[in-house]
């Protein structure tokens, strides 16, 4: 996805992802709050503020690693606090806290896309803006895989009969190294189909 990467590109991929990763982790807060959660507010995350949602690893070394390895970042910041108990709509209130994130990246792009497709742009600028789409479609397909502690899994809870749920709650722990194991195998394949589509389907808007 990012073959060759120079020293301004690095720089473009840097602020992208600072400002995409803000966004998603503001709107789970943002939206935790319109159902009735402070808790975000309360720990001082449902700020626009970056510095507020950097793990030194997920969101710094890990995608600095994965982008060498793979040419994508796979990162992820501090998850923003919520309590269940104070969500409106129990399960389905979370599963909507849960998949603001990916949505406000999915806007973001989209948002970006429509640019590129109908502004006259000078050729950094282009460059930049097709990178910050790309990151943002990365960042919102990743986010909606089903498996804990990603985004998908939550909205998946919702609507997943109790056994899967119970599942979903044991193997929570491991969650993450289960997914880059699924991509070290060949789920970054199935990943890779679809950030595609979504590629295709804003180049048409």
């Amino acid at each position: 996805m990012f073959s060759t990467t120079s020293a301004s590109d690095i720089v473009v991929i840097i602020v992208s992802l600072i400002i995409s990763m803000t966004i998603h982790e503001f709107m789970h807060g943002y939206v935790g709050h319109l159902l009735g959660d402070t808790t975000a507010q309360e720990q001082g995350r449902l700020s626009l503020n970056p510095l507020r949602h950097i793990d030194p690893f997920m969101t710094i070394i890990l995608p600095a690693i994965t982008l060498i390895l793979f040419h994508v970042p796979i990162l992820a910041a501090k998850p923003v606090p919520f309590d269940p108990a104070r969500v409106k709509f129990e399960e389905y209130g979370a599963a909507m806290l849960a998949a603001a994130g990916p949505l406000s990246n999915l806007v973001l792009a989209v948002i970006a896309a429509v640019i590129i497709n109908h502004v006259g742009l000078n050729q950094f600028m282009g460059n930049a803006l097709i990178t910050f789409t790309r990151l943002n479609v990365i960042l919102f397909v990743f986010n909606l895989v089903p498996i804990p502690p990603l985004d998908g899994s939550r909205i998946l809870y919702a609507f997943a009969p109790e056994a899967i749920q119970e599942f979903m709650q044991r193997i929570e722990p491991f969650g993450f190294f289960i997914v880059i194991s699924l991509v070290l195998v060949g789920g970054f394949t199935i990943l890779t189909n679809i950030y595609n589509f979504v590629l295709t389907a804003l180049s048409h808007i």
